[in-house]
């Protein structure tokens, strides 16, 4: 203990390193925990088609949020003068612009998509939820200040009070309301609350109004190639949700939404530590420039791959039980769910670790040349899968999708000096097994699920 004590000490990068590691994933961990026990309370107090209205909310909102992301917190994070205050300030307006255009975006679209699903209810709700979209523009940037130096543990403190405050709400509002719009209230007042801890109790200077134009070309000639890439992201991590919200009854499809939420943990978890943790490490110690830069990389990057794969084994393999245990017998059918979905997902985890590698060298164009790539063999492959095999055809086609990638993150990791055959082999050989064990111990939930 106190060998570990002594190297968690000081400020060096692995000592930054290991201290934000534990601060992501216990900040993580506790979140998801804490989504989880409000999840399980409401669906006692909702019905299941709250959370298929909820969920087409939730992914409209983040599409919104991904098509129109410029980069103002990669930006920042990587560039020389990412401690510069009219470069921080010339950021924050374009973020507050940005906020403010999201929300009036909500609102003209909120009638179109009501239609379009054929749920009346949406042409409300979208411009009462966009509404936190306008709030999240006006975040100071001394949270992206914050990741950018590995200095997380009071960011991930906040995060979670923010989160707990919200889930009290929701709570409160379901129990008086019985409506989804209890959803609706307490997404708005988690915003507000973030925004207030973030001002109140982040250190650094506050946020002014500033146009600098060499802050604005930098940001703007590194966000445009991001704009298209979370554009293709979107697509990519949210594809699923577009196709089936049309494809699946509501209430089927709140069940999904459900077994999404577990089954997509560490993946999640992991893409939280490579923005948060590994961009920084990329930056001071980029793998081309020395052989001990790429063997300390290595070392990092097979312990993050290693835990995370443990994870998603644990919840494919476990995920017919979890869902048994949790939830009443209306969620059923996202035990098998959970089962496919994480084993679909073991391909991404082996080579998460390197998607953050372009970024850190500021070289965002290959970067958009990946997520391209992906989102289009992902709706291929997802849209294929339902052609030929409904839901079950579908998430066999992410898994496959997955795989096909795999040649494009290869050109990207090898540009940078990041790709490591040695790591992709070796868990590319354990994936495999966890895959096959998991798929062997839910047969007959996964044949449930292959015969709807």
């Amino acid at each position: 203990m106190h060998a570990l004590a002594a190297q968690l000490r000081g400020g060096s990068l692995n000592a930054r390193f290991m201290r934000s590691s534990i601060f992501t994933l216990g900040g993580y961990g506790m979140g998801q925990a804490l989504r989880l026990a409000s999840n399980l309370i409401l669906t006692r107090l909702l019905f299941p088609e709250a959370f298929g209205m909820m969920a087409l909310v939730a992914v409209i909102m983040q599409g919104l949020a991904m098509f129109s992301d410029v980069g103002v917190s990669p930006a920042i994070m990587q560039s020389k003068r990412g401690d510069d205050q009219d470069f921080l300030d010339t950021a924050w307006t374009i973020q507050v612009i940005r906020g403010g255009l999201l929300w009036a975006f909500a609102c003209l679209i909120a009638l179109p998509v009501a239609a379009f699903y054929g749920e009346p209810l949406l042409a409300w709700i979208l411009p009462c939820a966009g509404i936190s979209l306008l709030i999240s523009g006006f975040n100071p940037t001394r949270m992206d200040s914050a990741n950018r130096h590995l200095m997380l543990g009071r960011l991930t403190g906040l995060d979670l009070m923010s989160q707990g405050c919200g889930i009290v709400i929701a709570v409160v509002f379901a129990w008086y309301l019985q409506s989804v719009w209890a959803l609706v209230i307490s997404g708005v007042a988690a915003s507000v609350i973030l925004l207030v801890l973030y001002s109140v109790f982040l250190p650094g200077q506050r946020n002014r109004f500033r146009w600098e134009r060499a802050a604005a070309n930098e940001l703007i000639g590194f966000g445009k190639w991001i704009f298209l890439s979370t554009i293709c992201g979107f697509l990519y991590m949210q594809g699923d949700k577009l196709l089936l919200g049309k494809y699946l009854p509501l209430d089927q499809f709140g069940i999904y939404n459900i077994g999404f939420f577990l089954a997509s943990f560490p993946l999640l978890m992991g893409g939280v530590m490579t923005r948060k943790v590994l961009i920084p490490v990329y930056r001071e110690r980029p793998p081309s420039e020395s052989v001990e830069n790429f063997r300390k990389l290595q070392k990092m990057r097979f312990l993050l791959t290693a835990a995370m794969i443990a994870l998603t084994g644990a919840v494919s393999a476990a995920g017919v039980v979890l869902i048994s245990l949790l939830y009443d017998p209306r969620y059923a059918m996202a035990g098998a769910v959970v089962v496919l979905i994480a084993a679909m997902q073991i391909p991404q985890i082996i080579v998460l670790t390197y998607e953050q590698a372009a970024l850190a060298a500021g070289d965002s164009r290959r970067f958009f040349v990946l997520s391209a790539a992906r989102a289009v063999l992902t709706l291929a492959f997802l849209i294929g899968g339902l052609e030929l095999g409904g839901l079950f055809g579908a998430l066999i086609g992410q898994g496959l999708a997955g795989v096909a990638a795999y040649p494009f993150v290869v050109w990207m990791a090898r540009h940078v000096g990041a790709w490591d055959p040695k790591h992709d082999l070796v868990y590319a050989s354990i994936g495999i097994a966890v895959v096959a064990f998991a798929l062997w111990l839910n047969a007959g939930a996964l044949g449930d699920l292959a015969a709807l």
